[in-house]
């Protein structure tokens, strides 16, 4: 018996399946380039809308010693973005709930510092840049949320997870682990010098040595290059292990070398002095030595990294 073309498909879905399919994935092509294009909009506003504030920010990390690697972050985080490119959803939907929770967030930590600074009245810390940073990152995720959806940052979880480090240090952070690494060093720096057989006298961070008295400053903390190393190190978990337990493992290594390259150093610039003479405290390997004792303390890291990755693939051959 035949039937109309209408009662046919109804009967037999194999023939509207296709037509169907083709529709929806047309519909859902659509919506996918609508909610990229309108993302990107969304991204030109916020970045004209804070302006202001990430040219404070840049110019802040562009004169500060500690936070000068802010400007690197945005390019880390996008570059790890697209080696994931692959791997993120291509059906986007909106999650308004968590977007409306970020961008509430976002609006309400932008207009903190207007109304907890007074008029006219320069913020005495960096708390400013702080605030404000973190609101760009919360409406930032807002954006994401609204027209990318929660499966897409899942996917994208940790590009976007490392942008937390456009954050400044908080003034009140960096004061506490400097002097924290200050009096660590010096204690490390103590028994190295015990074990070179160098004539000291100690009084706290002040080492008195045969023909001159060094102390264990502010500078010689060592923060920025130890904070820099905990960039390296997390980044490097991600992209090069898989097993959690060796990843904490890995980044729980950075806290006693950076306090090891620290004494280390001050070791060396104190038999220097020894040796050498005096002088050597106005010299080079004192204040422009800090790249290269951070690139010595790149090769222990990378040495545990190779260990712990070879453990890993071994593990799963086996398995």
């Amino acid at each position: 018996m035949l039937h109309p073309p209408d009662e046919a498909a109804a009967r037999d879905p194999i023939v509207r399946a296709p037509g169907r399919n083709i529709f929806e994935s047309n519909a859902s092509n659509q919506r996918n380039i609508w909610r990229f294009w309108s993302g990107a909009c969304f991204v030109i506003f916020l970045l004209a809308a804070f302006g202001r504030p990430l040219l404070g920010l840049a110019n802040y990390a562009a004169h500060s010693s500690l936070h000068s690697y802010i400007l690197l972050i945005p390019f880390v985080s996008g570059y790890l973005l697209y080696l994931r490119r692959d791997e993120l959803p291509k059906n986007r939907v909106a999650d308004f709930p968590l977007g409306v929770l970020s961008l509430a967030c976002g609006l309400g930590l932008f207009l903190l510092p207007f109304w907890w600074l007074p008029a006219g009245r320069a913020p005495a810390d960096n708390t400013y840049f702080v605030l404000l940073t973190i609101s760009f990152l919360c409406c930032l995720a807002a954006g994401v949320f609204l027209f990318f959806g929660r499966e897409w940052v899942r996917a994208a979880a940790f590009p976007l997870a490392y942008l937390v480090f456009m954050i400044p240090m908080p003034d009140v952070m960096a004061d506490a682990l400097e002097s924290g690494s200050q009096y660590a060093s010096a204690e490390v720096a103590n028994v190295f010098f015990q074990l070179s057989g160098t004539p000291i006298l100690r009084a706290g961070r002040v080492f008195q040595l045969p023909n001159i008295t060094i102390e264990v400053a502010q500078e010689c903390s060592g923060i920025r290059s130890s904070w820099v190393l905990l960039m390296t190190s997390v980044l490097a978990a991600n992209l090069f292990l898989k097993t959690s337990w060796r990843r904490v493992v890995l980044l729980a290594f950075i806290i006693p070398l950076g306090i090891l390259r620290n004494g280390f150093r001050i070791l060396v610039i104190g038999l220097l002095c020894v040796n050498v003479g005096p002088q050597m405290i106005h010299s080079p390997i004192h204040t422009r030595g800090g790249p290269v004792f951070f690139v010595l303390s790149l090769i222990p890291l990378l040495l545990l990294l190779w260990w712990l990755r070879k453990g890993e693939v071994r593990t799963r051959s086996v398995g």
